[in-house]
């Protein structure tokens, strides 16, 4: 079932009552697939890509609306910041599609690959959004456009061709409907990427094989300073005519200026390169091309490629792609109050099965940290691993619906260890290479929650090795004052405050490990060095505070601003109550459960002013409540804090409230970077009535849940139900909960509880119950 994003919009919301086994009910496939919406989060801040993949697919490809560059007159370009996932709902022209793109991130690479198809006299010049016909780019109109879990088209009406995509894990399928010409064209831009600059292509190489085989390799200097990704391209119809242009002026270029290299040349090799192939075309013509991607070779590429789509039937790769769509949305079913409802919890499980990415060819070979080739012995490797975002929902949602995908996750990580020379876990992982954005190891979280939830059991002890080498890395991001004083000074460091409580939960998270494995004294200097958190608190006005290295506070500090204040990525109001692991005692810290309930209310409904966050792009009005940031995550777990308290209805309140007010079904419906499924790992556990505050305990704190039954077919056989009886907008309130029958008189639920299979229920009323 096609659905334009347009007609979506005119969609009235409804009453909808939604209940099936996805197996014998086609029709219910139907009906799950439509409500996961690749559209949303387009607009703004979202960053997410409307194109076709499969679930955690190596190939994401889907269509580039602008190439900003990274850099303007030698400065960081911030517009550029807009492109993240090479898509903006607003653009009317799209440059072209190109087969990687992150979902959701605040920074960005890949974007690699970029195919154009194109009528008419050749031109290898993009052209710009103010004047398309200068270049290869073309106008498009959202009413002709459909974006559905793995597929996607669009009509390109400057050469009236229809554009469509599907895909499998490691290969592109796109199929092109042209007008009759004896000019067509199909560009291939192997300049073009995301987040790019003028020498961020180290090296391409391309070689024509045959007359529908086209072969090589893109290495970049970007995000992933050594990243290189290998191609195959095969056409369904012979290449008339082909050419190549190199755009860099190399002062070496050797004796091969013997050939003329620009048409017909089969051996090609540069820095900034864009091809061309020609056809003749009848109308309604259609010119299929099948794009694999290797992270080893060509000839891996090769095989991905005949192993994947050994055929050229489009509508058979697109079928199979979203019954591999509905077997990953039906891990859990809903039904909810509106359609609306319904759409945001599919999208949002979609969102959550995007990242990270298969990193394994269908040999099992991949290219390691060590930029040498390993061979996957027992788990598939995956690869993009945004932690600093993702370990706080997306890896405890996994652990429940998607165990053994975890288990090969966190098996990546180590080997991922295993290759480094610095003998670190990942930071922020993609491509065998750590690029190490964000702060804290907060990897170690991962593991330890794995192996604490018995998702993965075996090697337990060097995964411990493995965690806490990675925090005993003096050298790295302040790691040796923050173990020889028990902070960071700001001194040393500018997000000082915010990185030593990473720190702290981390070394709370390897302490739980080190206590199951019996390890008493890595436990004692572990969970010691996770109450460093005390050691940036000033008591005498009630924040974390940036502490310099002479032991005293930070005197000019401003607890509002997001900038410059020891913080990365949110204030002191924000960070401050970032103690996971430890509420009860921060509480007791801040004045009490009484003074405590106050200062969280002011969070919620005082006004934070622009100004204060104008420097900070990952912040934008959009995904701010009160002074509560919901669009970036170090306050994810803020809003369930009122389960420590005496009000935790009002923990049920606001978790309502910002499932309400950040997440819509429209393009812009995303407060803020879904960060590789964070954003929508949240709202998943949040609708369903609980959240994972500290993610390597094994304890998942109740909210008020947003559906009105919930079904979790877990892997082990077994299923856990939800249901919320006389849930409703104003029904948020929760007065009791039955865990098989058994009135639970506590405000969480346990891992084991949940993996055991039975039924929660959540009676709901109006009015709270104080």
């Amino acid at each position: 079932m096609s659905i334009s994003f347009k007609q979506a919009r005119k969609n009235s919301l409804f009453i909808f009552l939604f209940s099936a086994v996805l197996s014998s009910n086609s029709n219910a496939q139907t009906n799950l697939l439509q409500y996961a919406r690749p559209i949303i989060g387009t607009e703004k801040m979202g960053h997410t890509f409307p194109g076709a993949t499969v679930p955690f697919g190596a190939v994401q490809l889907s269509p580039d609306t602008d190439t900003i560059p990274f850099q303007s007159n030698g400065k960081y370009n911030p517009d550029v910041y807009k492109y993240c996932a090479g898509y903006q709902y607003n653009d009317k022209t799209i440059v072209g599609f190109s087969h990687t793109h992150f979902s959701g991130t605040g920074h960005s690479d890949l974007g690699d690959f970029l195919i154009m198809p194109s009528t008419g006299p050749l031109q290898l010049n993009p052209g710009t959004a103010d004047h398309p016909e200068s270049g290869y780019r073309s106008t498009f109109s959202h009413d002709n456009e459909v974006a559905e879990p793995g597929y996607y088209k669009v009509k390109l009406d400057d050469n009236n061709i229809l554009a469509e995509m599907t895909a499998t894990t490691r290969t592109g399928f796109h199929q092109y409907t042209f007008p009759k010409s004896d000019q067509s064209h199909i560009i291939l831009d192997l300049m073009a990427g995301i987040y790019n600059y003028d020498e961020k292509d180290v090296w391409t190489f391309v070689r024509v094989e045959n007359d529908t085989l086209v072969t090589g390799y893109r290495q970049t200097n970007g995000w992933g300073r050594t990243r290189t990704v290998y191609f195959a391209m095969s056409f369904s119809k012979p290449i008339q005519n082909y050419g190549c242009k190199e755009y860099a002026k190399m002062p070496y270029r050797g004796f091969w200026g013997k050939f003329n290299q620009t048409k017909n040349f089969p051996d090609l090799a540069g820095k900034q390169l864009r091809m061309y192939f020609d056809f003749k075309t009848e109308e309604g013509e259609k010119i299929k091309i099948k794009f694999a991607l290797s992270p080893v070779s060509t000839r891996n590429a090769v095989q991905n490629m005949q192993t994947e789509i050994p055929h050229w039937d489009f509508d058979r790769t697109k079928q199979q792609a979203q019954q591999a769509w509905v077997k990953e949305l039906s891990k859990v079913t809903v039904t909810a109050g509106s359609e609306e409802e319904m759409i945001n919890f599919y999208t949002a499980m979609y969102h959550a099965a995007l990242m990270p990415t298969v990193y394994t060819d269908v040999n099992g070979e991949y290219k390691g940290l060590d930029q040498n080739i390993h061979k996957a012995a027992g788990f598939t490797n995956y690869t993009s691993f945004s932690l600093w975002d993702t370990y706080r929902a997306f890896h405890p949602l996994q652990n429940i619906i998607n165990p053994s995908l975890n288990r090969d996750l966190v098996r990546s990580m180590l080997a991922h260890y295993d290759q480094s020379a610095l003998h670190m876990l990942p930071i922020w992982s993609h491509y065998a290479n750590d690029n190490w954005c964000m702060s804290g190891y907060h990897s170690v979280s991962v593991v330890a929650e794995a192996y604490l939830k018995g998702t993965l059991t075996d090697g337990a002890d060097k995964a411990l090795d493995a965690c806490i080498t990675t925090a005993r890395q003096r050298n790295y991001e302040g790691i040796g004052y923050y173990m020889d004083k028990g902070y960071i000074p700001q001194d040393k460091n500018g997000v000082s405050v915010s990185t030593t409580l990473e720190y702290a939960y981390d070394d709370w998270a390897i302490a739980q490990l080190a206590k199951k494995l019996g390890k008493q004294a890595i436990y004692d200097e572990f969970i010691k060095r996770s109450q460093n958190w005390r050691n940036v608190y000033d008591a005498s006005i009630g924040f974390m505070r940036p502490k310099l290295s002479d032991g005293t506070f930070k005197s000019s500090f401003d607890v509002l601003k997001t900038d410059g204040q020891g913080f990365i990525e949110g204030n002191a109001w924000n960070f401050s109550l970032y103690v996971p692991h430890d509420p009860a005692a921060m509480i007791e810290a801040m004045g009490g459960k009484k003074r405590f309930t106050a200062h969280l209310d002011s969070l919620f409904t005082m006004h934070l002013p622009d100004e204060f966050f104008a420097e900070t792009e990952d912040i934008t009005r959009d995904g701010i409540i009160g002074n509560y940031i919901h669009g970036n995550e170090p306050a994810h777990h803020v809003a369930y804090l009122y389960d420590w308290t005496d009000a935790p209805w009002k923990t049920q309140e606001r978790v309502r409230m910002i499932l309400k007010n950040q997440y819509h079904s429209g393009a812009a419906g995303l407060g803020g970077n879904d960060d590789c499924g964070q954003m929508s790992a949240w709202y998943i556990f949040s609708a369903l009535g609980f959240y994972p505050v500290a993610p390597a305990s094994d304890q998942y704190w109740f909210g008020s849940p947003a559906v009105k039954t919930a079904l979790v077919h877990l892997e082990n056989g077994k299923d856990f139900s939800v249901e919320a009886i006389d849930q409703s907008d104003k029904n948020v309130y929760v007065k009791k909960i039955t865990l098989n029958g058994q009135v639970l008189n506590r405000r969480y639920i346990t891992h084991d509880e949940i993996m055991n299979g039975g039924k929660l229920v959540f009676y709901m009323a109006a009015k709270p119950t104080k």
